[in-house]
C-alpha cells in the first residue's frame, strides 16, 4: 500500500479491462488529460487511499467516461494520483489525473463523476492538463492544513507554537510498516499559527463544528507543511508540540487539508511563474 502522505504519482487501479459500454478495454491513446480535484468528508476521511482509488475507478465506469487504459494483458485505467491524505484525515484538496480517448468538456466530467460517486467523496472542480501524467503534480509542493486541538486553551497553543518555530529542529519517531522512522517535523514546516475560532467556517460536511463543544475548548492550528520524502504528516507537528511543549489534546485532533499547491501561493510570497503549471487556462 503507498504511503498515503507521500508526494509521488503512481497509476493505481484494479486489473480490471472493463469498459462501461463494451466489457474491454477502451482502445486508443489518451487525447485529453483531466486534473480533477476533490474532496475527502464525512466518514469517507477514514478510507484509505487504496479504498479512494478503487471508488474512482468504478465511478468513471458507471459515468460511462471513455477512460483511457494501458497496454498489456491486464490492462489499467489511466488513473494517477499524488500522495492523498492519510487515513482518518478529512481533505478540501485531494487530486486525480485521468486520460481519456475522446475529448469531454470538464464541467460535464464533473457531474457525472458526482453522480457516480460515494457520499463523501465530491469532486469540486475539472480542469484540462497542459502536460501529461505525473508531470502535472509537480506544482504541489505543500499543503494547507487546519488542525483542532479538542481542550487545550488558544493562549497555550499560541505559546506552544511560538516555542516550536524558534527550533533549529524538531525530531519526532514514527512507526512504518518498514520500521520506526526518525523525522524532522521543523524542517518542513514552513508557517503555522493559531487561528480564532470564530473566523473558521465550518467544513460542509460539519466535521468542524462536530470537533467543537463551545467557543473556548479547543485550539486551532493552521500550517503550511511542505511535502518532503520522508513526508512530514500534521500529527508529526503534532507530536513535537507534544513533545516540546506539553500540548496534550483531551480526545484525537481532527484535521483537514484545506489545500495543495506552490510555496509561494499557500505562504503570500511573491509568485514568479505560473500558479498551476501544466494546467490550461489557470495562471
Amino acid at each position: 500500500m503507498p504511503d498515503p502522505a507521500g508526494t509521488e504519482s503512481a497509476d493505481t487501479g484494479s486489473a480490471s479491462t472493463g469498459s462501461a459500454s463494451t466489457g474491454r478495454a477502451t482502445a486508443g491513446p489518451a487525447v485529453q488529460h483531466l486534473r480533477v480535484r476533490y474532496a475527502k468528508r464525512g466518514k469517507m476521511r477514514f478510507a484509505s487511499h487504496r479504498d479512494v482509488a478503487r471508488a474512482f475507478e468504478r465511478g468513471v465506469r458507471r459515468a460511462g467516461l471513455p477512460i483511457a487504459y494501458s497496454a498489456g494483458f491486464t490492462p489499467h485505467p489511466k488513473l494517477s494520483y499524488p500522495g492523498g491524505a492519510p487515513t482518518g484525515v478529512a481533505s478540501e484538496a485531494e487530486y486525480l489525473s485521468l486520460g481519456l480517448t475522446a475529448r469531454q468538456v470538464e464541467t460535464q466530467v464533473c457531474q457525472r463523476l458526482n453522480a457516480a460517486l460515494p457520499d463523501g467523496i465530491d469532486v469540486i472542480d475539472v480542469i484540462e492538463e497542459a502536460s501529461r501524467g505525473n508531470a502535472a503534480f509537480g506544482d504541489l509542493e505543500a499543503s494547507e492544513w487546519r488542525v483542532v486541538l479538542p481542550g487545550v486553551a488558544p493562549a497555550a497553543a499560541q505559546r506552544a507554537v511560538a516555542g516550536f518555530l524558534a527550533l533549529d529542529e524538531a525530531p519526532v519517531e514514527r512507526l512504518t510498516d518498514k520500521g520506526v522512522r526518525r523525522l524532522d517535523a521543523r524542517a518542513a514546516v514552513v508557517e503555522m499559527d493559531v487561528v480564532q475560532v470564530g473566523t473558521v467556517a465550518a467544513d460542509p460536511d460539519g466535521g468542524q463544528r462536530a470537533a467543537m463543544t463551545g467557543l473556548g475548548d479547543c485550539a486551532i492550528l493552521r500550517m503550511v507543511v511542505l511535502h518532503t520524502a520522508p513526508a512530514v504528516r500534521p500529527e508529526d507537528v503534532v507530536t513535537a508540540l507534544r513533545g516540546q511543549d506539553g500540548i496534550e489534546p483531551s480526545s484525537p485532533p481532527m484535521t483537514t487539508r484545506l489545500a495543495q499547491g506552490p510555496r509561494a501561493r499557500l505562504t503570500g510570497m511573491p509568485q514568479t511563474g505560473p500558479a498551476w503549471p501544466g494546467v490550461k487556462g489557470v495562471s
